[in-house]
């Protein structure tokens, strides 16, 4: 049975210094690919949304499957960037957090009525 030697450790830390430095690098790599690609899916979303602003704010079914489209990919236009959505949608502060609590007490409740969210105005006078 053959020891190693002095030479043989050497290599052998190098090769692994040598592989660390190259999976360092190719996850670098990978990081800056995902960052181009998530920029470039932020600005085509913001796209979407610009070119079809009046259907997601008149438009109940469109409105639903643009939050669905959003969530099935972990965005939340109402949740996130506030200021962002606010100004790309056209909504004002009150506005957005009203919407904000009607999209959560109609997903809260999707189970018991479909999400559908009645409102009763009673006018004094």
């Amino acid at each position: 049975m053959r020891k190693a030697g002095i030479g043989a450790i050497d290599k052998k830390r190098l090769m692994e210094a040598r592989l660390k430095d190259h999976g360092e690098e190719i996850a670098a790599e990978q990081l800056k690919q995902l960052s181009t690609s998530l920029e470039t899916f932020r600005v085509k979303l913001q796209e979407f949304a610009m070119k079809h602003k009046n259907e997601i704010r008149k438009d109940p079914e469109f409105r639903r499957q643009f939050q669905e489209m959003c969530a099935s990919i972990g965005v939340d236009p109402l949740a996130s960037s506030k200021g962002f959505w606010s100004d790309m949608l056209g909504i004002g502060d009150f506005y957005y957090e009203l919407g904000v609590q009607i999209v959560e007490i109609c997903m809260a409740n999707n189970h018991k009525n479909g999400g559908e969210f009645n409102f009763r105005f009673n006018q004094a006078g």
